[in-house]
């Protein structure tokens, strides 16, 4: 469901003509430009500082500040599974200066959460996608399970024991262990903390047993042996992990999680200032630096053309899938 999904949305993007490529992504007008932005732009992330959306957007904002001349300030305003952020932004005011760096948290909180003042999807104004990602699961290296079916095995023989840590309920993190619990038939007791990066540093002190984090966010602890990598959520192997394999190869068919990341601006948002914002975005994706920053990060360059218009559609497409799966896990938001 989840490949048969994306696939579907690449190639609807990819029909796209180039002209709409090369004039509402790739250009840049120097007269907007020049007038907006004139002061700092805040760059909302609703995680803690550490984690796969909090580094990407301080790596992306930073280039589109080099190429405005003026600087992107990232705001860490943590909690309810990014909800906190989101209603920040919601109540600021529809000029440009107040932009969400949103995941596909923001999908699975439409219908996880019943009572936001906010509906994502219509009172948000997409400006482009940032990335996309893979989820690994990771493991502590004094656990006793080197691959998934060792896991499996253990879980089943010790229903109740194994602790799952996530950035906090309905994250892509905590739905990878509910999807993995749900077809896996095992017991595995959900820990949620206020963000990736606190999670992590409980995983590897040992606190938690697994968890099925965003690349970005552990890869420098895989590399240092310092957790244990299992598999990765996507239907590919992964360039930075070329040695780990896929879930639906170890027997896991319809295991895939792929995890995004793009920027949004509050409906009402002028749409001259939202054509600025995603033409500096598209430009940033382009930089040799950035290039190579995604690669050594694992994140992956959106598909293209990437418009407001296609992340608009994306983001509405992944509510409905998210929404299916939330209810058929049960999840209660917290």
């Amino acid at each position: 469901m989840f490949v048969r999904s994306r696939v579907q949305f690449h190639r609807r993007a990819c029909r796209l003509s180039v002209a709409l490529l090369i004039g509402s992504v790739c250009a840049m007008p120097v007269a907007q430009a020049q007038t907006y932005p004139d002061r700092p732009v805040s760059v909302i992330v609703g995680f803690a500082p550490g984690g796969a959306t909090d580094i990407l957007a301080r790596l992306v904002t930073k280039v589109m500040a080099d190429d405005l001349g003026q600087s992107f300030v990232v705001e860490n305003r943590a909690g309810a599974n990014s909800n906190i952020g989101v209603d920040y932004v919601y109540r600021q005011k529809s000029d440009g200066y107040t932009v969400h760096a949103g995941s596909i948290s923001n999908a699975i909180n439409h219908t996880l959460y019943k009572n936001l003042r906010f509906d994502f999807p219509n009172d948000f104004q997409p400006i482009g996608m940032m990335a996309s990602m893979a989820n690994v699961l990771v493991v502590h290296p004094d656990r006793p399970y080197r691959s998934v079916e060792d896991l499996i095995a253990y879980a089943k023989a010790h229903p109740g024991e194994v602790t799952c840590a996530s950035a906090g309920v309905g994250s892509s993190i905590h739905m990878s262990c509910e999807l993995f619990k749900l077809q896996t038939e095992t017991d595995i007791l959900h820990v949620p903390y206020r963000g990736s990066g606190p999670a992590v540093v409980d995983l590897v002190g040992g606190q938690v047993d697994i968890m099925f984090d965003n690349l970005p966010s552990v890869i420098s602890h895989i590399r240092a042996d310092k957790l244990i990598p299992l598999a990765v959520t996507t239907a590919q192997r992964q360039v930075s992990l070329p040695n780990i394999p896929t879930f639906m190869e170890t027997g896991l068919d319809d295991f895939v999680v792929e995890a995004w990341f793009g920027l949004s601006v509050v409906q009402g948002t002028p749409q001259d200032r939202i054509e600025v914002l995603s033409g500096a975005l598209n430009h940033a994706l382009k930089n040799p630096e950035l290039i190579e920053a995604f690669e050594q990060n694992g994140f992956l360059m959106p598909p293209q053309p990437n418009t407001p218009q296609t992340y608009h559609d994306y983001v509405r497409e992944e509510t409905k899938l998210w929404g299916d799966v939330v209810e058929k896990a049960g999840v209660i938001a917290q």
